[in-house]
């Protein structure tokens, strides 16, 4: 694993914590406030057992917040982390493993990022991002025009992949989606649980934050590489087959490595899957339809294998978009006739009722054309 270089620059932040770990002592409230999180996480985590489940919002969308990019750090090929806090040094909303951020960039694209610091750190945020020159440009605006002191708006911490701490866990992260999962192992080697990780990609050197986990890991052997061009890419039965017996698996990675995972669970001796996705899911039981941009009267074609954002964004490059899973409701439009067949996780009743639409995820219903008010 090829260790991360200097950062590049940093500012140095305005205000120390009040401890070791930022914490104001005495603090009955957030203790309190503390406790209740973990046991709701614990409820959903134990409703998810023996069955593989995608993770959805169960936060409510915090108020808008101002972060400032402290330092820069090169974490591994193609790999930058950023360290955010406020502009003052303040304390931050606190947060769970598994959260993440949706954060404004200054072009105006929004992009979905998984904190991957310290939840016991209230006055840094930490996120990563692996560049993708094909990609829709967040990733490279990330990289390549955000410097240090510059300033981002943010929703603040919201939590769609909560990590319940169950006595036994079996982590698997594909590349970048080590992202969610690293807090996730910080806390089982803190709470001492039965925990397992292993980092797959590509190569040794586009994976980051090596030595975190061989610290983390200790001298018991529990973090492990898997790189393809060394051993070859595993299947899903040989990765679940680590997991101890009863364990929980929780999978952060991309599209075939998760649907190998969960086609091999109910064999496996694990007892429950969580994952996240860190790109769309493909289309499932789609069908065409066709689209109408009512203030230009423009038809699109949207094939069975696709989403309606996908063709949006060709007809209209600056259509916005974020997670491309249907929970963010940064893509949405108003239908003004025809009827929708809601995929999404966040929009109500109410709102669908009201014509709102996510084109991520969501399509015109079997017969039906959309026409959009844009």
């Amino acid at each position: 694993m090829s260790p991360s270089t200097p950062p590049t620059s940093a500012i140095p932040p305005t205000t120390a914590p009040p401890d070791l770990y930022g914490r104001e002592r005495g603090d009955r409230m957030m203790r309190a406030l503390t406790v209740l999180g973990r046991l709701h996480t614990e409820a959903v985590a134990h409703r998810g057992r023996r069955r593989a489940r995608s993770a959805g919002p169960l936060d409510p969308t915090p108020g808008p917040l101002e972060l400032v990019v402290r330092e820069r750090v090169v974490e591994a090929e193609d790999v930058l982390s950023l360290r955010l806090s406020a502009p003052a040094g303040g304390r931050l909303p606190g947060w769970q493993p598994g959260a993440h951020l949706l954060l404004e960039l200054p072009s105006g694209r929004r992009r979905h990022y998984s904190l991957c610091g310290d939840p016991q750190d209230r006055y840094t945020y930490r996120i990563a991002i692996r560049r993708l020159a094909a990609g829709g440009g967040g990733s490279v605006e990330m990289h390549d025009a955000l410097p240090v002191g510059a300033t981002l708006r943010t929703a603040g911490p919201r939590n769609a992949f909560p990590f319940a701490a169950e006595p036994a866990v079996l982590f698997l992260a594909g590349g970048i989606g080590i992202t969610p999962i690293l807090p996730m192992v910080r806390q089982a080697a803190r709470s001492g649980l039965d925990w397992r990780l292993i980092h797959l990609g590509r190569t040794r050197a586009s994976l980051p934050f090596g030595l975190e986990l061989d610290e983390l890991s200790g001298s018991e052997g529990r973090f492990e590489v898997r790189a393809d061009n060394e051993e070859g890419p595993p299947d899903g039965a040989e990765l679940l087959g680590r997991a101890p017996a009863g364990a929980a698996v929780y999978c952060c990675g991309p599209a075939p490595m998760l649907a190998g995972i969960r086609a091999a669970i109910d064999a496996s001796p694990a007892d429950g899957l969580h994952f996240e996705r860190f790109a769309p899911a493909p289309v499932l039981d789609g069908h065409a339809f066709e689209l109408r941009l009512g203030r230009s009267g423009i038809d699109l074609s949207v094939p069975a294998d696709r989403s309606a954002l996908d063709v949006l964004r060709e007809a209209r490059p600056d259509t916005a978009y974020s997670c491309r899973q249907g929970f963010c409701g940064v893509c949405r439009v108003r239908v003004s006739a025809g009827a929708v067949e809601h995929r999404d996780l966040r929009l109500t009743d109410h709102e669908r009722a009201a014509g709102a639409m996510l084109v991520c995820v969501s399509r015109a219903a079997a017969g039906e054309r959309l026409v959009l008010d844009l």
